[in-house]
């Protein structure tokens, strides 16, 4: 005789399990994509890699026995990486982790109903990714990217760093969706401290040389896209050649030259991510969990940069720097 109620349990449970995109077949390894926003795998985003498979390892999750990450290096073009998207999902993945504006957008796009793990999303909501960052509803969740209080951390620093510059510009990709939200927590701040504050948007790496000579006697805010991250060593040197203090997002920014950074730790959205893509592959809905801000942040500064910019950075701002390179 059949136990029914062990039956419906049973069944309903198997049900739950296939149900869904993230079924896996049984006993094979969890599958997930990720969609870069580089074409190539170049030596910082090997570096996230490494973050992430660490960050998985200290989960259970481990590459080559439980699990398998199909990387997919889409550049910036948005049908590439749409097509992409739609590449991961035909493998099929259980997932698509996805850092950056244009490449979340494209990876919802390209793999509907595929759950998206977000990492560094600019401004999650009014880019329509998530409902709320409490209750995203849908197929996406991660972390947000630079919220208003860093951006307006940003502007306060480097107004303590270069005094004398009152007017500030923020450097921005004409193409990313979130720039009306970074621009106005920008300059709420930079209101509330008596500065002028002016947006530069520009469309191509091309358009930076003329960009930064208009900064020319202000000081300037660079936002995170991937544009400019891919011509940092050049948009570095113009800031030196056009004498404008600037600040970055990241670490690798004051390392390679520029003035200052101050940003949420890349180590934190990777860990962070890590934890999303355990919780979905154990079953967890990703509308059902909250998209997370930044906790851990890291001012870096650049003393070379400030002496060839003719700055003296002032020693309580010396003294509140994780970092200060020599």
């Amino acid at each position: 005789m059949i136990d029914r109620k062990r039956f419906v349990v049973g069944s309903a449970a198997a049900l739950l399990l296939a149900r869904g995109p993230r079924a896996q077949p049984a006993g094979q390894p969890a599958r997930i994509g990720f969609l870069a926003f580089v074409a190539a795998p170049v030596p910082g985003y090997l570096q996230r890699l490494d973050m992430l498979r660490a960050a998985l390892r200290g989960l259970g999750w481990i590459e080559g026995r439980n699990l398998v990450i199909d990387v997919r290096f889409a550049g910036q073009n948005p049908q590439r990486q749409r097509e992409l998207a739609a590449e991961l999902k035909a493998l099929p993945v259980a997932l698509i982790l996805a850092e950056g504006t244009t490449s979340i957008r494209a990876a919802r796009e390209g793999a509907p109903g595929l759950p998206v793990v977000m990492v560094n999303a600019g401004d999650p909501v009014g880019s329509g990714f998530v409902a709320t960052l409490a209750r995203p509803g849908g197929d996406l969740t991660g972390t947000s990217a630079a919220g208003e209080e860093v951006l307006g951390k940003q502007v306060e620093l480097l107004s303590r760093a270069a005094p004398q510059r009152r007017r500030i510009s923020v450097l921005m990709n004409s193409a990313n969706p979130s720039n009306s939200f970074f621009f106005e927590a920008v300059a709420v701040r930079a209101k509330m401290l008596g500065l002028q504050v002016e947006r530069v948007d520009i469309g191509a790496p091309g358009e930076l040389d003329d960009a930064l000579a208009r900064c020319g006697g202000g000081a300037l805010v660079v936002l995170g896209d991937p544009m400019f991250g891919q011509n940092s060593a050049r948009l570095i040197e113009l800031t030196l050649l056009h004498q404008v203090p600037a600040i970055f997002g990241g670490r690798s920014w004051a390392v390679g030259g520029g003035l200052m950074s101050y940003l949420s730790t890349t180590d934190w959205h990777w860990r962070k991510a890590a934890g999303f893509i355990d919780k979905i592959l154990k079953g967890a809905r990703p509308g059902e969990l909250p998209v997370e801000q930044p906790t851990e942040f890291e001012l870096i500064i650049n003393l070379k940069t400030a002496r060839a910019l003719g700055l003296t950075i002032p020693q309580s701002l010396l003294l509140r720097a994780d970092e200060v390179i020599q």
